[in-house]
């Protein structure tokens, strides 16, 4: 049973920041690194296993994917705040009403999608980039992975309001043992039944099965507060737009960074063919690593964050920003010096070919000139979420993207063809951390609380 109320509110007051953010964000990280192997574990095995241009076909999908799984965002965000919120409150019933109507939401968006995607698929596929070579891979894996998205969304939700009530041990240990199946059942549907890129799609899928049915047990155990009843599903108006409208930041960058990602293919196709889609598939493994990690701490931070600055301690609050993007600051000047020194190496985890492995190395290390600024640009937009400035979050987010991003990439790629669409990247880092500094800047009561 998780604690409540007045030794969580104590423990957010008064115990050392350090301590605090190491037990909130080390099993938020855990559980996004983990949740990101699921896509990681995939490449490896069909890079080695399938081929070049397999994996060149599976990076088609990201797009796709990305677009799938924004629901288990929008839904999962918000209710991890609705839940906790309850049972600080201590309730119960209000949790598993918030819980209940965030599943209901989840399965009428998601099916809907799913309907959308399959009917148009080919469609999709030729506008993301896609080509001869790539579109089969890609229509064979996602024919059976949108389906799979339903699982994939409803263990998001589910797991995100498991911590959010307490339960951060068992959403880290469902999530944990999917990734496994995944891992296990990766070789023997690829290499042993010779299924190729449908094998790791179908490993996906039993894995999230394997993760419902342990959500499903939790459900069933009479010792665990958050159970559902039948009457939980019944639409509530406010709560649905109280969850809609929390995740909405959230679901809004995730959209943003799904559109990016198809803007990016279409200039990759037309300036390095499909073996540069599939070299920025791999690369996306390792920014997407190191970005997860950020996520966790972000996570960590918010809980902190929200309740300090919502009880005006704003030198706790200053505090918990700075020790948030120190750490971040040393996790992503790691993946930096890891990214330039090793990238040959990294590269041929995933495949064997000379010509993607020039491809991917060369773009590895161009796009990771700015990374060491990374962590202080997503922890401080996950910072201004946290005080109630979504606004802020979402321009800062939306400015990288669209404002500098998606420009640099029709005028870089114009004066240096690949090499310019990979300066990009950096190029848009180094503008947006201007931009998140411009607006820590303009927050005076942080420099008063110094």
């Amino acid at each position: 049973m998780p604690k409540l109320t007045i030794t969580t509110n104590d423990l957010l007051e008064k115990q050392d920041v350090g301590k605090l953010l190491r037990s909130y964000a080390v099993p938020a990280m855990v559980n996004m690194v983990v949740m990101a192997l699921y896509n990681i574990v995939d490449r490896i095995f069909i890079g080695q296993g399938a081929g070049a241009m397999a994996i060149c076909g599976l990076a088609l999908t990201l797009p796709c994917v990305s677009l799938m799984t924004t629901i288990g965002t929008l839904t999962g965000v918000g209710v991890a705040s609705r839940v906790s919120s309850a049972f600080t409150l201590r309730n119960i019933p209000l949790a598993c009403k918030a819980l209940g109507n965030a599943l209901l939401l989840n399965v009428i968006l998601t099916v809907a999608l799913i309907l959308l995607a399959l009917y148009h698929l080919d469609t999709i596929l030729l506008a993301f980039g896609g080509s001869e070579q790539t579109i089969p891979y890609a229509h064979n894996y996602l024919s059976i992975i949108i389906p799979g998205s339903l699982l994939t969304n409803l263990n998001f939700t589910c797991c995100n309001a498991f911590r959010a009530a307490g339960f951060s041990h068992k959403s880290m240990m469902i999530i944990l043992t999917g990734v496994i199946v995944n891992i296990l059942l990766d070789p023997i549907l690829i290499f042993g039944f010779q299924l190729g890129i449908e094998g790791a799609a179908i490993a996906t899928v039993i894995s999230m099965a394997v993760s419902s049915a342990l959500i499903l047990k939790h459900f069933h155990c009479p010792a665990n507060q958050l159970r559902l009843k039948l009457s939980d599903f019944s639409p509530h108006i406010l709560l649905l737009v109280s969850i809609i409208g929390i995740g909405m930041a959230a679901f809004i960058m995730n959209i943003t960074t799904s559109m990016v990602n198809i803007i990016m293919n279409r200039y990759l196709v037309n300036y390095g063919g499909d073996y540069a889609i599939g070299a920025y598939g791999i690369i996306s493994c390792y920014s997407v690593l190191v970005a997860t990690l950020m996520m966790g701490i972000c996570q960590g931070m918010q809980t902190i964050v929200s309740y300090n600055f919502g009880t005006g301690n704003f030198l706790r609050t200053r505090r918990t920003l700075e020790l948030s993007i120190q750490i971040g600051t040393l996790i992503v000047c790691t993946g930096f010096i890891i990214g330039e020194l090793f990238a040959p190496w990294l590269i041929s985890i995933f495949t064997s070919n000379e010509m993607l492995i020039t491809l991917s190395t060369g773009g590895l290390r161009l796009t990771f000139l700015m990374m060491p600024l990374i962590g202080y640009q997503i922890i401080a937009t996950s910072f201004f979420q946290s005080i109630n400035k979504a606004p802020q979050a979402i321009i800062m987010n939306i400015s990288r993207q669209f404002v500098f991003l998606i420009p640099a990439l029709g005028i870089f790629s114009r004066l240096w063809g690949l090499t310019g669409i990979w300066l990009a990247i950096p190029f848009a880092d180094l503008m947006a951390t201007l931009i998140t500094t411009l607006f820590l800047s303009r927050e005076k009561w942080l420099k008063k609380a110094a």
